[in-house]
């Protein structure tokens, strides 16, 4: 049976060791956009041993190349892009403190093993549902890459923003545990 948590990020391992697939998770605290461009400029400076743009400590990085914003709001539709771009470079985040990823669709099995190991977690968010998501951003700001745009590094202030625990640290993934409660039983 799932459960509804209120978490601040940064997360620490006590977050995400209670977390298990299913869950509900109201995330508030600074999160962070990047897609794969951002993705790997990152993974490039931690190969080279220079600093990144923000603290990897307990971070979750948000998938995410947000519409420009109405005036007055901090920023425009904010949905989830498909995560398995992510997935050469998130283990290696992963590794290096990073605690929580949200995105939408499948992860690989080297993501899935490293939140095993290094206790992270991928969170989906509801796609097609951007507009919604981003009245839960309360600011926005980039930090790096504004060349690219829409996918530049964002650090976002988020109040309950609604999201569901897709692979939690212990394997479980929520798409195979879903197919399974569908499945025909052959006898």
């Amino acid at each position: 049976m799932s459960k509804t948590y209120h978490l601040t990020t940064p997360l620490s391992d006590e977050d995400i060791e209670k977390l298990k697939c299913g869950d509900v998770v109201k995330l508030s605290g600074i999160i962070y956009t990047a897609r794969d461009a951002a993705h790997k400029r990152l993974v490039e400076l931690l190969e080279k041993g220079e600093a990144l743009p923000f603290d990897l400590k307990g971070s979750v990085i948000y998938f995410v190349g947000p519409t420009p914003p109405k005036p007055g709001d901090p920023i425009g539709s904010a949905g989830p892009t498909t995560s398995y771009r992510m997935d050469s470079y998130s283990p290696t985040l992963i590794a290096a403190g990073q605690k929580g990823m949200i995105g939408k669709g499948k992860r690989s099995k080297e993501v899935i093993e490293a939140c095993k190991k290094h206790k992270a977690v991928y969170f989906g968010a509801t796609g097609g549902a951007g507009a919604l998501l981003g009245k839960q951003i309360k600011s926005a700001k980039v930090i790096a890459y504004p060349e690219l745009g829409p996918e530049a590094v964002r650090e976002l202030e988020v109040e309950d923003f609604p999201v569901t625990v897709v692979n939690d640290m212990y394997g479980c993934d929520l798409y195979e545990e879903g197919r399974k409660a569908y499945e025909v039983k052959e006898d």
